[in-house]
């Protein structure tokens, strides 16, 4: 069996209890380094063995996992955040099913998740958007033709956008040209919940520059819309005089 670990942003009390527990028993980690703050690991068996993927392609981490589970060690694989975003995992467990290993995943916490906190923000604001776009802009790997961020832009919701911010002009010209008003708000939040947490605030017309000046080239969240305003209409879930299930409206 092996467990394909969400380790969270960046603070390492981000982690859950499960994925802290089975990192701290584990024989054998495989651990994407170039993301996952290495103090996640502090607490393993000094017999563990820990290999960094940022250093393997996808065949060494499967023979890893083979040759490991075969001895009978326990693995984990852990992930940045939470592995269903952007963590390259499905065809790692299409792997596994083919070679018949177990596996199991453990959900962490998204870094988009984690930006929001940072901004003591809320995504979904009643009159302002209901919806969370969560993308990315086209880089080596292509977007769907029905994904263009352009095509994304028109819906004016809530963005979120990852593995961009080495493209932060051509992302905001594009959300103007797909619909976004000039003026929406954008946050961009540099490593979210690590020490070095870096916090940018403008909108469409200016954040670039400041991405720019702050010499963020890399592991940047950006987000975009109205949620990042100060109006906003209240929740029905706590109007006094709105019923729900568990009480009756004034």
């Amino acid at each position: 069996m092996i467990y394909f670990i969400g380790a969270g942003p960046g603070d390492p009390d981000l982690i859950t209890v499960k994925g802290k527990k089975l990192i701290d028993e584990a024989d054998v980690i495989i651990y994407a380094g170039s993301l996952v703050n290495p103090d996640v690991l502090k607490g393993a068996k000094p017999s563990a063995v820990i290999h960094n993927s940022a250093y393997m392609n996808l065949d060494e981490v499967i023979d890893v996992i083979k040759e490991s589970t075969d001895k009978g060690l326990r693995v984990v694989r852990v992930h940045t955040g939470d592995p269903a975003i952007y963590g390259a995992i499905r065809e790692q467990m299409d792997r596994l099913d083919e070679l018949g290993i177990g596996f199991e995943v453990v959900p962490g916490v998204s870094s988009f998740l984690a930006t929001a906190a940072v901004l003591k923000k809320e995504y979904t604001l009643p009159d302002v958007s209901q919806t969370v776009i969560i993308t990315r802009m086209e880089g080596r790997t292509p977007m769907p033709p029905k994904e263009k961020l352009a095509d994304l832009a028109r819906h004016n919701s809530t963005m979120v956008i990852f593995l961009s911010i080495g493209f932060i002009e051509e992302l905001c010209s594009t959300l103007i040209e797909g619909g976004y008003d000039p003026k929406t708000p954008v946050a961009v939040v540099y490593k979210a919940t690590w020490p070095d947490q870096k916090v940018l605030r403008g909108d469409l017309t200016d954040i670039a520059e400041k991405v720019k000046d702050a010499k963020i080239e890399k592991t940047a969240l950006t987000v975009v819309g109205g949620f990042l305003g100060d109006e906003y209409g209240l929740s029905k879930l706590y109007d006094k005089n709105f019923s729900t299930g568990y009480r009756k409206g004034q």
